[in-house]
């Protein structure tokens, strides 16, 4: 979600300015906005697959090709939230408070940390509002298999996370279409 920063150090720079004027659609800018930066996003994610390599996690081939595009199906909504908060924002200093309000609790209550099912009932309810929790569940299905009970079937998991990326990259085009 940090990628968004890309936009607001070329809106400070007046780089942006020359973007919006070329002859494409903003939907484009966007788009390529938001697959680069997702690029971005999933090449530190293969790091931090290999890094628990290197520390003895067991995970084969197929398992680590599976995640990939999971992770990409992730990055893409949360980087779009991001494009979307920075298409709004004017400096860095205010893009970084409301980024971290949004993206610590996203975090926190994903059950990355921990299993949801062992959350207090209200913040299981919120934690299955949040999209990041299906991303996790469907990664851990991945990579555990049967060692892990899922939250919801893979399939589910998926079409969750699919349908908010679909929705952050609408909000997110229409966002940078209204950008000055």
């Amino acid at each position: 979600m940090f990628m968004g920063i890309s936009v607001i150090w070329d809106k400070e720079f007046g780089f942006m300015k020359e973007i919006l004027v070329a002859p494409i659609s903003r939907a484009s800018i966007f788009l390529g906005k938001m697959v680069g930066d997702s690029t971005d996003a999933l090449i530190q994610g293969v790091i931090v697959l290999i890094l628990g390599l290197a520390l003895g996690i067991n995970i084969d081939v197929a398992k680590f090709l599976a995640c990939l595009p999971v992770m990409l199906l992730i990055t893409f909504g949360l980087v779009s939230i991001g494009l979307t908060i920075a298409s709004f924002m004017g400096s860095l200093e205010s893009f970084g408070a409301i980024q971290s309000f949004i993206n610590l609790p996203l975090f926190f209550l994903s059950g990355a940390l921990f299993q949801v099912q062992s959350l207090p009932g209200w913040m299981q309810a919120v934690s299955r509002a949040n999209p990041l929790t299906y991303g996790i569940d469907a990664l851990r299905t991945i990579i555990l298999g049967g060692a892990w009970q899922p939250l919801q079937p893979l399939y589910v998991n998926l079409a969750v996370v699919g349908g908010f990326d679909l929705a952050m990259i609408v909000i997110g085009t229409w966002a940078f279409s209204r950008m000055k």
